[in-house]
């Protein structure tokens, strides 16, 4: 019997989220099948068996947090079934998987034995076996991992067995996991590295049609406002000190989900039309809603746009995530009374709110980006 335990999936990140499993114990499983779907700090990723057998246990539910080498399944390889994927592999010897090489190799476990002698033990010469990485989450989530009942191969203690006691110690306490998890690192990061300042404005919508695709109206400005003050279309590097200006604007879009905050990127956003704009906004809050976007998908923004007001909120403090240097924050669209020739008119205006980087940005620049942003917003229909 072989073991195969999660693989470093090339992202240079210690744990995921278990996503969901695609086979079920006592199936038979071929080389480079998909076994489960993981969910790291950066995309979904999907994680094929490393060798052909019959799955004896399997260690970790949906929405659990496993680390790099935690014991995932325990398979008894079958001559027949490995012969069969051999050939396979023969006939598709440059297929790729997600994790590349990782799924040839054999992974063998290597448990944290400790002797206990404690009243909680049946005896004082009984081991409790467990996974090192089970025993510093233990550390971690203050867990005592004697009272935990390990359900690995003999008794030994997984991650999942640290978790579900966990949340039996702590009812209604909340293991932040997959993009909740990103966002704690993300936003820490921005607090202590960036300095930020705020401009806000309002652009007014009176040459607005009803039908106006907000989001839409609000890419395409942010794409004009980079085209005509592009220092804000930027990432900057401190410990270099340098500021990389980007001919391209790959927008990221800030996306609320169940699951937490998603900012997938429109790539090359200046060559979309409005209703191109629309069909990649529709398939990519699908796929997150599914938890099926990948990791391309959240990669290289050069600028970020966030539309709180979809939600609720006026004006805001958007954060800037590193390197980028710049957010636009778009705030509820409000009635605004104001003169029109003279006379008194209601028109609708919507509040905006631009974070920058004043390390890597003066307010020159940022302000001059926010007049072009509304200028745009202001036109009529496109």
């Amino acid at each position: 019997m072989k073991t195969f335990l999660l693989p470093d999936l090339g992202e240079g990140l210690a744990e995921s989220e278990i996503v969901e499993w695609h086979i079920q114990v006592g199936d038979e499983v071929e080389l480079d099948q998909v076994v489960l779907t993981v969910e790291t700090a950066k995309a979904v990723v999907e994680v094929p068996a490393p060798y052909s057998g019959v799955v004896i246990s399997r260690h970790g539910e949906a929405g659990d947090i496993i680390n790099i080498g935690s014991l995932l399944l325990e398979i008894e390889e079958q001559p027949e079934l490995a012969e069969a994927s051999a050939a396979n592999a023969a006939q598709k010897s440059d297929a790729a998987t997600v994790v590349g090489n990782v799924s040839q190799t054999t992974h063998q476990v290597e448990v944290d034995d400790f002797w206990i002698g404690s009243t909680h033990t049946p005896s004082e010469d009984t081991p409790i076996t467990a996974l090192p990485s089970a025993r510093l989450l233990a550390k971690k989530l203050g867990v005592d991992i004697i009272n935990v009942h390990g359900s690995g191969a003999n008794g030994m203690i997984t991650d999942a067995d640290i978790y579900g006691e966990a949340r039996k110690q702590k009812p209604g306490t909340e293991v932040l996991k997959g993009a909740r998890r990103t966002m704690v690192s993300t936003m820490s990061e921005s607090h202590h590295h960036v300095a930020a300042v705020t401009i806000t404005e309002e652009a007014s919508l009176a040459m607005w049609s009803d039908t106006e695709d907000i989001s839409g109206r609000l890419i395409k400005a942010v794409v004009y406002a980079c085209q005509q003050e592009p220092a804000l279309n930027a990432w900057f590097d401190a410990e270099t000190m340098t500021r990389c200006v980007h001919n391209n604007v790959n927008i990221g879009i800030a996306v609320d989900s169940s699951h937490g905050l998603y900012v997938p990127v429109l790539k090359h956003a200046n060559e979309y039309q409005t209703d191109e704009i629309r069909d990649w906004l529709n398939g990519t809050v699908q796929g997150i809603r599914e938890r099926k976007i990948g990791r391309e998908s959240l990669q290289n923004g050069t600028i970020t746009l966030s539309n709180f007001g979809a939600i609720a909120g006026i004006f805001a403090t958007p954060v800037v995530s590193p390197p980028q240097v710049a957010i636009v924050g778009a705030g509820r669209i409000i009635d605004r009374l104001t003169l029109i020739d003279g006379e008194p008119k209601m028109i609708k205006v919507m509040p905006l709110s631009i974070t920058f980087d004043h390390r890597a940005c003066t307010g020159g620049e940022a302000a001059r980006f926010t007049k072009k942003l509304v200028e745009h917003l202001q036109k009529a229909v496109l």
